[in-house]
């Protein structure tokens, strides 16, 4: 497609997560960093909501007690959602910036920490009304947990076996709106999936995916409880390859943003 919503997360001093619409999509590293996405599967005719929380925060997503603290004027965020050209970033000067948010407390300046800020954002786009957004709310039980459980040792012994069509089973809703979101065919995104997982099976690294281990992960609530995210302690997704002891070798994850409905679950985002 030729124009793509794009997200740019920045960050210097301090680890970010950015939001739309109550979905975290991009985070930077505990020192700062920068990150650009597309996001049509995050945004919403009309009214959005772009945010950000500046500071660790546990894999649950709940934060630490806010507490008062005084910059030193080492802290600065930016966040800017904006209309691109293919290949362009929302840093281009060309491009159409939509909504920007900014924060860069002056020296001595008072604030909370972790800090956190949202922005209403009307977009002059037209995205269907995706699925999540009228997931039944999931109340969280140990049978839940255990639902989930099975889900991931499942699909990791799926992955080490090179089978990806467990995993495009219960994404078969996600893959139907992401390729309605950015114009392709739902055969050809599953098919890229399909041609991917092959790609890491041959070069043996799926083989790292392990099953998870009772009590190894917790459930993020997210989009107002309507889904649930499976993290390690640290805010890892639980499905992803190891990185060995080769710095050069990337790891791959697999974040799975779950719905529950009528007791099954189903990947959504």
């Amino acid at each position: 497609m030729d124009r793509l919503m794009m997200l740019r997360v920045w960050s210097r001093g301090c680890p970010v997560e950015a939001s739309l619409n109550g979905l975290p999509v991009a985070r930077t590293g505990l020192e700062g960093g920068a990150m650009t996405l597309p996001v049509h599967e995050y945004l919403v005719s009309g009214r959005n909501r772009l945010s950000f929380v500046a500071g660790v925060q546990s894999a649950s997503g709940e934060l630490p007690p806010v507490l008062p603290r005084r910059s030193r004027g080492d802290l600065a965020v930016t966040l800017s959602l904006a209309l691109c050209n293919e290949g362009q970033s929302p840093s281009d000067p060309n491009a159409r910036v939509l909504s920007q948010l900014s924060w860069s407390p002056a020296v001595n300046e008072a604030f909370e920490w972790p800090f956190s800020f949202s922005k209403d954002v009307e977009l002059p786009v037209n995205f269907p009304r995706w699925r999540w957004l009228d997931a039944p709310v999931i109340t969280p039980s140990t049978t839940l947990t255990r639902q989930v459980l099975e889900l991931l040792q499942g699909l990791a012994i799926d992955f080490q076996r090179g089978d990806a069509e467990n995993y495009l089973q219960l994404s078969r809703l996600r893959i139907e709106e992401l390729a309605l979101a950015y114009q392709r065919t739902p055969t050809a995104w599953a098919q890229g999936i399909r041609e991917h997982l092959q790609q890491l099976f041959e070069a043996g690294s799926l083989a790292t995916v392990l099953p998870a281990e009772p009590d190894s992960f917790v459930l993020r609530p997210l989009a107002e409880g309507r889904l649930i995210e499976p993290l390690l302690p640290d805010g890892r997704p639980v499905l992803q390859t190891a990185s060995g002891e080769d710095p050069l070798k990337s790891q791959v994850a697999w974040p799975l943003r779950l719905a529950q409905v009528e007791g099954k679950l189903y990947i959504l985002r």
